[in-house]
């Protein structure tokens, strides 16, 4: 058998093939790096004592891979922290090595969506419409309606409020002939009230006795006869009471379905054509290697070591028997793979960890509990007496008795 073994030293050339995809070929401290890797990783796997049937391309492929997974935990952490200040920007602007702050527009555009539903502001037009009331007549197809108006096309309509309501109890409360020679006319006159404004009869009576009055009024609307009410179901208009007369107009706000799904699209001025949409098109790229700090390269060289070890199996598992005179020798290349994947799982756990205790939410909890450590090792403090100021303000003010 023919097979590779490790010389005990290596030369990075960049974009010549040494690395499957050349990410990081052109930085210079890739380069030095991955040469570093080869010797770092041969020696734990045993080389010079044992042999080593790996080639230099092997050890960088596992740095090139161990440092884009490497980036991937990171930056996928970053968009999940920053996805509502990502959301509707350029997508072009690559935003690997810059600084977001947590931005208001997708919480804006949200509370226009609320402000639309709810009639207070927003980015969706309600508009008027109304429909004559025939005697007789208790349900109206607000469908129908739409569909004459060609607004059935567009989504069809929402009805978002009626203007069918029972006249407020207090107009048919105050007396319409105070103050006119009819009624308590003659209360007024005995009271010098007869040239005031008609409300004044009012002023005999407690505030109580209005609210009561007024209740009794709504209670007999509703308990007496058909108070003024509707039902909406699938734009279909019941009204109460039954309308006794035609003439008559209801008028009613709606929106159009189609433009509450158009302004769910963020705004923009026309110029950005390519949106952040989602987590798949955050514009997030490969690390720069040389920005990454002494902590996450020694994750890196780990990771990467760890996936020698696989590859180191595979190779050895290829001839897990090798025959010698009277005997064969078995390889260890099951465990190697086995190791390497175990080692693999618990770097990305640790560093997923990590990330975690990293995150927004987390750093302003221990602020806000250090702040309050900070505040009680301070009230333990005790507080300084300055004896010779108060004497002297005791002084300036017995001068001033004398005085």
């Amino acid at each position: 058998m023919n097979i590779s073994i490790w010389p005990g030293s290596s030369s990075f050339e960049p974009n010549v093939g040494d690395t499957p995809f050349g990410f990081y070929d052109d930085d210079p401290d890739f380069q030095t790096d991955s040469d570093k890797f080869a010797t770092f990783s041969s020696r734990r796997l045993g080389y010079p004592i044992m042999d080593v049937e790996l080639q230099d391309i092997h050890f960088y492929t596992a740095f090139e891979e161990a440092v884009t997974t490497y980036g991937n935990e990171v930056f996928a952490f970053k968009i999940r922290e920053n996805q509502l200040s990502l959301e509707g920007a350029d997508a072009s602007v690559d935003v690997t090595n810059s600084t977001i702050t947590p931005g208001m527009g997708n919480i804006i555009r949200l509370s226009k969506q609320y402000g639309a539903e709810a009639g207070s502001g927003g980015n969706i037009t309600w508009y008027d419409g109304s429909v004559d009331l025939i005697s007789n007549k208790q349900v109206y197809d607000l469908n129908a309606w739409a569909k004459e108006r060609g607004l059935d096309c567009k989504g069809g309509i929402e009805i978002k409020k009626v203007f069918f309501e029972t006249p407020p109890a207090i107009t048919q409360y105050y007396d319409p002939y105070s103050g006119t020679g009819f009624g308590f006319q003659g209360l007024f006159n005995s009271f010098g009230f007869a040239a005031m404004s008609p409300a004044t009869n009012y002023l005999m009576m407690p505030l109580s006795f209005d609210l009561q009055t007024i209740q009794a009024i709504e209670m007999n609307q509703q308990v007496r006869k058909s108070n003024y009410s509707f039902e909406l179901i699938n734009n279909q208009l019941r009204v109460f009471p039954i309308p006794n007369a035609t003439g008559g107009r209801m008028k009613f706000q709606y929106i159009i379905n189609g433009e509450r799904l158009a302004a769910s699209v963020p705004e923009g001025d026309g110029a950005i054509a390519n949106r952040v949409t989602s987590v798949l098109d955050a514009p997030y790229s490969n690390p720069t290697y040389s920005r990454i700090n002494a902590p996450g390269r020694q994750w890196i060289f780990e990771y990467a070591l760890a996936f020698v070890r696989e590859t180191l199996g595979d190779v050895r598992n290829k001839y897990s028997q090798i025959p010698i005179p009277n005997s064969e020798v078995q390889l260890n290349g099951d465990a190697l793979i086995s190791q390497g994947r175990e080692d693999r799982f618990k770097l990305i756990d640790r560093l997923r960890e990590y990330l975690e205790q990293t995150s927004r939410r987390q750093l302003l909890e221990r602020r806000a509990d250090e702040s309050e450590f900070r505040s009680k090792e301070l009230n333990q403090v005790p507080m300084v007496i300055y004896v010779g100021i108060l004497a002297a303000l005791i002084g300036l003010s017995n001068m001033s008795i004398f005085l």
